[in-house]
């Protein structure tokens, strides 16, 4: 009776507020195959994973933050690795009336009388309310819910207790586990069985995690909004965090989480799926997908990757590539990529991405979105051009022209003359947004803060950007996640093998390796799915089967060396045409896995997008920055003057492909494509197999490779 209730008041308070019953809510006797017989252990996992009956974990109170974190569970029954496929909450203290330790509906533990970590269930208060930094109002039915993505250059996190950080902000907070690439099961003595961790496992687990949690919500074991998840990491966290979007629902994937013991999704005798929970009798829908996504350097898709940052290197004709072989196999995979592009029948909406594309004076049309080469016309980018490339270059541009127009909610900076003198207070505080957007240009600053703090990573400050990577560990909401290792010189094959592309005997030797390998990976895995295609998720977004998400957002340094720009283009350009409220930004100065600047942050975007889509939210803006009246005490300027490539008229930013370019390749520091099968990267391990943990897949690179052999061989 009490979950029965308890279940009625959270749907009861959701709808009330225009729930869209993305992920759950409503009772339903159908799932893929509701009429089948359930042949997985329905009642068995269920019992399992409710946290009612567990009596292992443990919730913890801060009283600074006011919030109370659950220790981390196994978030399956049939684990792999458990240490690696587990899940903790965070929730903010003021849904929590206290802990429940006897299970007779009443608190036992409170805020005020907690000394140590206790067993027990969440007495939820639903007449609760926060209001967040940004004046958005929350309730323990309608708090969003945040799956960190962890995943740090695709790799293994391990489980650990959800931060705090969020619960000022009245959101659920979730930290899970997951396995990863060079992941492997040994035995007693430390030998390797075999390795694990390849694709899908990751997004796997993450989904898992997704669905254990919208489950406890609905029994009314955890506060929180089902519908309202949104999935945010960095890096290789952020390709999943847009990956768990992309997928969101897809049957693909359910035979992996069934293997797991996943709660909501179970075989039928006919073959198909149920993806239903019993709750006291009826049954309700249980989503593993996202209603929202941030990602900060989402590195994917790494299908198309290695085409996509030959393209953006070969866009500029004057970089100087380390060999020729390299410089010739970009080449042909930019003429790929052009291929690929054009194959894949883009438009964009005029309105929806902001551009008047067509050049007619309006932003009224939808434009067919394609990329043409004439070398003769354009040789300054090796003769690429076409509206893919006007609306590269305008996402580009328009990101310059945020930063400048933002640089008020820069804090302690020093601006000077142009003879190197600080200007006084009084001068400072008279500065026009356009004083201050052309002395940056200039380079007649020293750089202060333009970062809110939050996630962690390159702040991207003017002045002060990291490039791209500069050291081995990825940072994400100031957690340091994992040494990851990104060679700029080329890529081992495996982990403990000396064998990289470079010490290949001959090109023939490298061309048999891959071929090798491609058809052992397509050859396809257990369930027949090939695992390089079920982390592309450019074949779920729109897809038949697929739920498509509310809004995305994508954060990409525009320094950035571990991705090229234009994969996160090619993911809004998806997203828009399946319905999606889709945003890029590539920012200015940012490295790999930029903070927010300029007084962004991610809390702010998830409550504008909460106003925006859901109906009776509070309306919320950005705040105003606070006007500098005093100048920094830096003794010189420190800033690049770069108006030789962006030029500034009456406060419109101006560049040219050619120098965006030049910008990109100069400034990312990384590796070009020509060698194994991303030279840039750690992320081909993903896509190894039981007995080795790392296997070329890049049929673009194979294609090439076979195409062009007479050439390319002579230039090995």
């Amino acid at each position: 009776m009490k979950k029965a209730l308890t279940l009625l008041l959270v749907l009861a308070m959701a709808l009330s507020l225009g729930s869209a019953a993305l992920a759950s809510g409503e009772p339903s006797g159908s799932g893929e195959s509701a009429s089948a017989e359930i042949v997985s252990d329905k009642a068995f996992i269920e019992e399992s994973l409710d946290l009612a009956n567990n009596t292992e974990y443990t919730w913890t109170y801060a009283s600074g933050a006011d919030a109370w974190t659950m220790s981390a569970v196994t978030a399956v029954v049939y684990p792999e690795l458990p240490n690696q496929q587990g899940v903790s909450v965070c929730v903010p203290g003021a849904y929590v009336t206290g802990i429940d330790t006897d299970r007779d509906g009443t608190p036992d533990v409170t805020a005020a009388s907690y000394a140590e970590p206790v067993n027990g269930v969440l007495v939820i208060d639903y007449a609760a309310r926060i209001t967040s930094t940004n004046g958005q109002v929350y309730t323990a039915a309608t708090a969003p819910v945040i799956l960190n993505t962890g995943a740090a250059g695709y790799g293994s996190q391990s489980n650990r207790a959800a931060g705090t950080g969020y619960a000022k902000e009245g959101y659920v907070n979730v930290s899970c586990g997951n396995r990863g690439k060079q992941d492997a099961v040994k035995d007693d003595d430390g030998n390797v069985l075999y390795y694990t961790g390849d694709a899908p496992c990751c997004l796997v687990d993450q989904k898992n995690a997704a669905r254990f949690v919208k489950y406890n919500i609905l029994l009314g074991n955890l506060p929180g909004c089902a519908d309202y998840l949104v999935s945010t990491g960095g890096s290789g966290g952020a390709a999943h965090a847009a990956m768990f979007a992309a997928t969101s629902n897809n049957p693909d994937f359910y035979d992996y989480e069934i293997e797991a013991g996943a709660v909501g999704v179970y075989a039928t005798a006919d073959g198909g799926y149920s993806t239903t929970v019993t709750i006291d009798g009826a049954d309700y829908e249980i989503s593993d997908g996202a209603w929202g996504c941030v990602a900060y350097s989402a590195i994917t898709s790494l299908f198309e990757a290695d085409m996509a940052m030959a393209f953006e290197y070969t866009l500029n004709a004057d970089y100087g590539f380390s060999t020729d072989f390299q410089k010739t196999l970009a080449s042909y995979l930019a003429e790929d990529y052009m291929e690929y592009i054009n194959a894949m029948g883009l438009t964009a909406d005029e309105a929806a991405v902001g551009f008047d594309l067509n050049g007619d004076g309006d932003t009224k049309d939808t434009v067919t979105i394609s990329i043409e080469c004439d070398p003769a016309l354009y040789p300054e980018t090796n003769g690429y051009h076409g509206t893919y490339l006007d609306l590269y270059l305008a996402e580009f541009t328009e990101n310059v022209q945020w930063y400048l127009d933002n640089l008020g909610y820069a804090s302690g900076y020093t601006w000077f003359r142009a003879d190197g003198t600080p200007l006084t207070d009084a001068e400072v505080a008279a500065m026009t947004a356009s004083d201050k957007a052309e002395a940056f240009l200039e380079g007649r600053y020293a750089g202060g803060s333009s970062a809110s703090g939050e996630p962690g990573g390159p702040s991207g400050a003017p002045g002060g950007a990291s490039g791209g990577p500069s050291g081995n560990t990825v940072t994400v909401n100031g957690v340091t996640e994992m040494t990851v290792g990104t060679p700029v010189g080329g890529t081992t094959q495996a982990v403990g093998a000396g064998t990289n592309s470079r010490n290949y005997a001959s090109f023939e030797e490298m061309l048999a390796a891959y071929e090798a390998d491609v058809a052992e990976v397509y050859a396809g895995d257990q369930y027949g799915k090939n695992i390089v295609e079920l982390y592309d998720p450019m074949n779920y977004i729109g897809a038949e089967g697929t739920n498509a998400p509310v809004w995305t957002r994508i954060v990409m340094g525009g320094r950035e060396g571990d991705m090229a720009l234009p994969n996160s283009l090619n993911l809004q350009l998806k997203w828009l045409m399946s319905g999606t409220d889709a945003v890029i930004e590539w920012q200015y100065n940012g490295g790999h896995v930029p903070s927010e600047i300029l007084g962004n942050s991610f809390a702010l975007w998830v409550d504008e997008m909460y106003a925006k889509h859901v109906a009776g939210a509070q309306p919320v803006s950005k705040a105003p920055a606070a006007p500098q009246t005093e100048n920094g005490t830096a003794e010189e300027p420190t800033g690049t003057d770069v108006t030789d490539w962006i030029s500034y008229q009456d406060g419109q930013v101006s560049i040219a492909l050619k120098d965006a370019a030049a910008y990109r390749t100069n400034g990312a520091m990384k590796a070009t494509p020509g060698f194994d099968v991303i030279d840039y990267g750690q992320e081909d391990y993903v896509f190894g197999s039981a007995e080795k943990d790392a296997r070329h897949w890049s049929i673009y690179v194979l294609q090439a490779m076979r195409e062009h052999a007479d050439v390319l061989a002579e230039l090995f």
